[in-house]
């Protein structure tokens, strides 16, 4: 397999670091804070908004961009906050990815602001080659098939000869569609309980380092 391939895309939050609970809750609090200051309303209304909208559109943003004409820059300077990215550097997955031959691409429904930092906290910025980030994908968020041909063609990547990590199962089946190698990073995560495997996944892993080491054997 791994000869065959050309291009390695990462999915960020959830598969190259666990988000941390306290992580998530701060940033589910600050969710719930921009929603209700931005609308003015209170936060219980704000909560119902945040999550029918993410229900909806796969990300809160586009639900703001599309109901509310939100400047999606206002969204980013008030989320990016540098005292959230506390995680620490990983050295196994970095000699591991590092490993790897061909592109690395991190594809992710975040700002790119965030994948820097977090790329830079965990040590393995040096290892890829691009960020597609949700403006890279015109705020078009994962799985709308669209926004994966659209990373396909600005990066030259052929499917047929890339692999996609990705920790949320529904995320892959547009790779698969479009003929990538796809593999599901199963976490604890409330999302990824008692979910059956679908028939485009095609690798699960719970250990992505060893995984990537297996592959390296």
């Amino acid at each position: 397999m791994i000869n065959d391939v050309e291009t390695w895309i990462f999915d960020l939050d959830n598969t190259l670091y666990a988000v941390s609970d306290e992580m998530h809750g701060k940033i589910d609090d600050l969710l719930g804070g921009f929603v209700a200051e931005f609308l003015n309303i209170d936060r219980v209304e704000a909560r119902t908004v945040q999550k029918d909208y993410f229900r909806e559109f796969g990300l809160t943003l586009r639900g703001l961009m599309v109901n509310h004409d939100l400047d999606p820059q206002v969204y980013f300077d008030y989320m990016t906050r540098e005292e959230l990215y506390d995680m620490a550097p990983d050295p196994a997955l970095s000699k591991a990815i590092a490993r790897l031959p061909g592109r690395k691409v991190v594809y992710t429904n975040a700002p790119g602001r965030h994948a820097e930092l977090a790329l830079s906290r965990l040590g393995l910025s040096e290892h890829f080659d691009a960020v597609y980030d949700i403006q890279a994908a015109e705020f078009l968020p994962k799985p709308a098939i669209g926004a994966y041909s659209e990373l396909c063609r600005l990066h030259g990547i052929d499917p047929v000869k890339a692999v996609m990590v990705d920790d949320i199962i529904n995320n892959l089946e547009p790779a698969a569609e479009l003929g990538m190698t796809t593999v599901w990073m199963k976490t604890t995560a409330e999302w990824a309980r008692d979910i059956e495997v679908a028939d485009y996944v095609h690798h699960v892993t719970q250990d992505l380092t060893g995984w990537i080491n297996g592959l390296l054997k």
